[in-house]
């Protein structure tokens, strides 16, 4: 079950946590994963080592999502290497917190550029080898504040759930094609983000969190592994959350 034999797959923003998470658990399902990064090579050549350790393969292919034509390059090369293009896992985001009287147009701009537009442009670069194939899977890894909202993260927020908007339109102009489409929000997950939280902060979330903890990266990983199965073929248009409740 979930057995993604044979498979294509290329997990953006995939070199440390929640990324590192999903690119191991979908090489350990049996696909072939491109583990996207922008900078830190080390974290990603440490994904990759965990990708083997599991029995897996794949490779590291470096680009900013930010940049179209890096996207259009860098995809249209690997597809053009392996031969088709599976799963297509949008993790790739930046967060930049601040209260909305203190935000910067800049920053404004370099959230949506990563979060919002990058994520179009490698939806867009993936959908063409997809359609060739009649079969494919988009994931956009989304948050649960997109939902609920969160004080300090209008920016982030909105282009969170601009990616749930984003999910449901592709979904309907690309279902008869073979493709799905589906989000996943994750709620408050050990990373090195919130590693990095107070522990008033990390209180406070808790104590709004049902299940009383923290989640762990492999537990969004196995909600993407399902939405990047065949048995999830009619499921489409969706947001699955991960949050432990904090969201109902």
């Amino acid at each position: 079950m979930f057995s993604l034999r044979d498979r294509v797959a290329l997990v953006t923003g995939g070199s440390r946590g929640i990324g590192r998470a999903i690119s191991v658990t979908l090489a350990r399902a049996g696909a072939f994963v491109a583990v996207n990064y922008r900078g830190n090579a080390k974290a990603a050549e440490q994904t990759l080592a965990e990708i083997r350790e599991a029995g897996g393969d794949g490779v590291l292919l470096p680009f900013d999502v930010s940049d179209p034509e890096a996207v259009d390059a860098a995809i249209s090369a690997f597809v053009k290497e392996r031969g088709r293009l599976d799963i297509l896992v949008n993790n790739a985001g930046i967060a930049l917190d601040q209260l909305l009287m203190r935000v910067r147009p800049e920053e404004i701009s370099r959230t949506f550029e990563a979060n919002v537009a990058g994520a179009i442009y490698c939806a867009k670069a993936a959908i063409r080898p997809m359609m060739r194939q009649k079969y494919g899977r988009i994931i956009q890894i989304s948050s649960v504040v997109a939902e609920t909202g969160n004080p300090g993260q209008v920016v982030y927020s909105a282009s969170k759930a601009a990616l749930l908007g984003m999910t449901r339109t592709l979904a309907r102009e690309y279902a008869s094609r073979g493709i799905t489409v589906n989000a996943v929000t994750p709620g408050f997950i050990e990373t090195d983000m919130t590693d990095a939280l107070p522990e008033a902060a990390r209180e406070g979330i808790l104590r709004t969190t049902p299940v009383g903890r923290i989640g762990r990266p492999e537990e969004v990983a196995a909600a993407v592994l399902f939405l990047a199965s065949d048995e999830a073929g009619y499921v489409t248009g969706q947001t699955l959350g991960v949050n432990g409740g904090m969201h109902v």
